[in-house]
């Protein structure tokens, strides 16, 4: 295996212009794109996941895209696996890896080689603590977070509900902390070379305005439409579609509470800036611990 290539890391918050930087910098350097994120493993999620498109993934090799249906479940532990094969994949094949994308505990578990404990999902105990969640908000489960084991909040987004009730899960049924169940096997530093993209926050905010009206004008909400009814055929209704990981994603609620007739476009659009905002500031907090950047 060629190890000589490093694994470059293109990280930044959303409309900073990640996937940019990669496409340009792929052909110039023999580099294959491996997905960080959490959202383009589903298929048929193409506009509101802004996924690369047929022509760009042509142009470059992409890896983790459309893995997964949308009613499926998909773990940041399986998503690791996945990564790091890719990763070596590449190499074997001597081209450069690019882990490329928004999601900060995808990247954070690759380059430090999160090892989840293999506990099976407990439907019972998540359901409970996502009552309390329902109930109270997410800060009633960083405050048991923080009673049962502080230590795991430095490495799992207060943000992250899933993740939080994962961890809880998980002590739970083991009796034993999130902390002292994670095992690590850290990518040599040496060999990984991060690149942070960043504009000014008054620029971010508009990029990504204007990349909402251009998903919208491409069809977003059709392609909700679509999803809810693939979703339907199964069985799962619009309520219990938004529960799925793969409807938490920005805009969904919001383009699903639309076709419900709860929400105008207008507001819909309205919620939707506000959220993306709030997120870029999350982001960016995020990836400049992961790049070491003030």
């Amino acid at each position: 295996m060629s190890d000589t290539h490093p694994l470059i890391v293109i990280i930044g918050p959303t409309a900073a212009g990640k996937s940019a930087r990669a496409m340009a910098l792929a052909p110039r350097v023999g580099g294959e794109i491996i997905s960080a994120d959490s959202r383009h493993v589903y298929r048929r999620m193409d506009i509101g996941t802004n996924k690369p498109t047929p022509i760009e993934q042509a142009l470059v090799r992409h890896h983790l895209l459309d893995i997964r249906d949308p009613h499926e479940s998909f773990s940041l532990a399986e998503y690791t696996a996945l990564a790091r094969a890719a990763i070596t994949d590449v190499r074997l094949r001597g081209k450069v890896p690019m882990l490329v994308g928004g999601t900060g505990q995808y990247v954070r578990a690759v380059l430090e080689g999160w090892q989840a404990p293999a506990v099976p999902p407990h439907p019972e105990i998540r359901k409970r603590w996502l009552a309390l969640a329902a109930e109270q908000d997410g800060h009633a489960l960083e405050a048991a977070l923080l009673a049962r084991d502080p230590a795991a909040l430095q490495t799992i987004d207060s943000r992250n509900v899933r993740r939080m009730i994962r961890a809880l899960e998980v002590m739970e049924v083991t009796g034993r902390r999130w902390s002292d169940l994670q095992q690590r096997q850290p990518l040599d530093p040496g060999g990984v070379q991060i690149i942070y993209v960043n504009l000014p926050r008054e620029e971010l905010y508009a990029r990504a305005d204007a990349r909402l009206a251009d998903m919208l004008g491409r069809g977003w909400l059709d392609e909700v439409r679509r999803l809810l009814a693939e979703l339907a055929e199964r069985g799962i209704t619009a309520g219990a579609a938004l529960r799925l990981p793969s409807m938490s994603a920005l805009g969904y609620r919001e383009l699903v509470g639309v076709i419900q007739g709860q929400l105008t476009l207008d507001e819909a659009v309205t919620h939707i800036k506000r959220e993306t905002r709030r997120f870029i500031r999350a982001q960016d907090t995020w990836f400049r611990k992961i790049a070491g950047v003030g």
